[in-house]
Formats: structure tokens, sequence, C-alpha cells
């Protein structure tokens, strides 16, 4: 009960304002590590995945049948470059306490061109493909506006 009263009293005090701040970006920062460490366990058990698939699919008979779990194969792949991307995204954050709206960005076209390669276009309906191809248009887009405005207006 006395730790909140304390903690009560510091939120109220207005001096502290920039130690909270401060406080808050330490929390902030722990997170974010624990995040990236979460991220590498993640991509070192994906990369283990594809390597037993890919594994299993080089070894197995028939041998032609590698063509058909290709696209499984390259889903995998991609697992991995997203989950480095956000790694990355992470990691800079920590560095600068910027998030990078274009890394964020990329990281999502990766993301749906995965969806697309791995699609099964027996399986899905018009208005989820029009839905897809809505998200990378206006992904693009973004893309193009903020590689547009970082060319105008460059970081100091």
């Amino acid at each position: 009960m006395r730790f909140l009263r304390h903690l009560l009293s510091y939120l109220i005090d207005k001096r502290k304002n920039k130690n909270f701040l401060v406080f808050l970006d330490d929390i902030e920062d722990f997170f974010a590590k624990i995040l990236s460490l979460v991220m590498v366990i993640v991509i070192l058990f994906t990369i283990i995945d594809l390597g037993i698939v890919l594994s299993k699919e080089l070894i197995s008979p028939p041998m032609g049948r590698f063509s058909t779990s290709i696209l499984k194969i390259f889903g995998l792949f991609l697992n991995v470059l997203i989950a480095l991307e956000i790694t990355q995204n992470i990691t800079s954050y920590l560095s600068n306490h910027i998030i990078q709206i274009e890394m964020v960005i990329i990281t999502s076209l990766i993301a749906v061109a995965r969806k697309i390669i791995i699609l099964d276009f027996e399986k899905i309906s018009d208005t989820e493909l029009l839905a897809l191809a809505a998200a990378i248009i206006a992904l693009s887009i973004c893309y193009w506006l903020v590689r547009r405005t970082n060319a105008k207006y460059p970081p100091h």
C-alpha cells in the first residue's frame, strides 16, 4: 500500500515530470529490448523450421514433389525476412527513439508479397483478392510518398 501511495504522489508531483518521462523512456527501452530478444528466438526457430521442411522435401520421394511444395518453402523464407525486418525496426527504435515509417512500410510490403506468393487462387474470393490489391496499392502509394518526402526534407 505504501508503494502505491508513493507512486501516486510521484505521479502527481509536477516538479518530477522530467524524471517521470525519463522513467517511461527507460520502460519503453526495456520492453523494446525484450521484443528484440524474442524476435531473435522467433527467427532462430523459423530458420530451424525452414531447414527441416527443406531437408524433408529434398530427401523424401517422389523427387518431383519438391516443385509442389516450393511455395511453402518460399513462404518460410519470407517469414524469416519479415522477422528480420521487424527486428531491424525495433533496433532502429532503440538506437534513435524514432519509428522509421519507411521501414515499417517495407516490412508490410514484404508481408503482402509473402501472402501473394503462397496464395491459393482456388480458395480465395474475388473480394479478398480486391482487398489484397487495395492493400498493395495503398502501401505502394505510402512508400512513394515517404520516399519523396525524405528526398525533399532529408534528416539533419
